[in-house]
């Protein structure tokens, strides 16, 4: 039986959620394609005050989506469209398409990625990795004009 590798983590946290700080960040796409909020998201965690608690970002959407991927290699961004129009190619034969060839595989591509991320946010700062980006897809064709609710729930104060 091969070793357990080493693990280690800080001492537990306990603070009081005695504040929900809640933005609407309206965005305009420009058609399909990954969109980094990570600094509209950091913005609104400073401007919120947000010492400790969790960052829930939530689109108002069905045909756009978010995820939380790497940010220093634009060509992961290609494969993972490339991956997505694949997975739901516009060209399958949908039932659903009173909205145009690109609106149904635009839902089953925000089915499988996801509609809600939540963020730590430890001493005022977002918790993502060293390589980590939120990010929009937007999975139709056009540009759209977008709706993330923003939303902090913890300690706010100074910093």
């Amino acid at each position: 039986m091969a070793a357990s590798p080493p693990i280690s983590r800080t001492a537990p946290s306990v603070v009081s959620a005695s504040s929900i700080v809640s933005s609407l960040l309206t965005v305009q796409t420009s058609g399909r394609g990954f969109l980094d909020l990570t600094a509209e998201i950091a913005q609104f965690v400073n401007e919120a005050c947000a010492v400790e608690g969790q960052v829930t970002v939530f689109i108002r959407h069905t045909s756009a989506s978010l995820t939380i991927q790497e940010n220093a290699d634009p060509t992961v961004l290609a494969d993972l469209t490339t991956a997505l129009d694949r997975l739901a190619p516009e060209d399958f034969g949908w039932s659903h398409d009173t909205e145009g060839p690109d609106d149904m595989p635009a839902h089953v591509k925000t089915m499988v990625t996801a509609t809600s991320l939540q963020i730590p946010v430890i001493k005022s700062r977002l918790m993502l990795g060293t390589w980590q980006a939120i990010y929009l897809i937007e999975h139709r064709r056009r540009a759209h004009r977008r709706e993330v609710v923003l939303q902090f729930v913890g300690k706010t104060g100074p910093s």
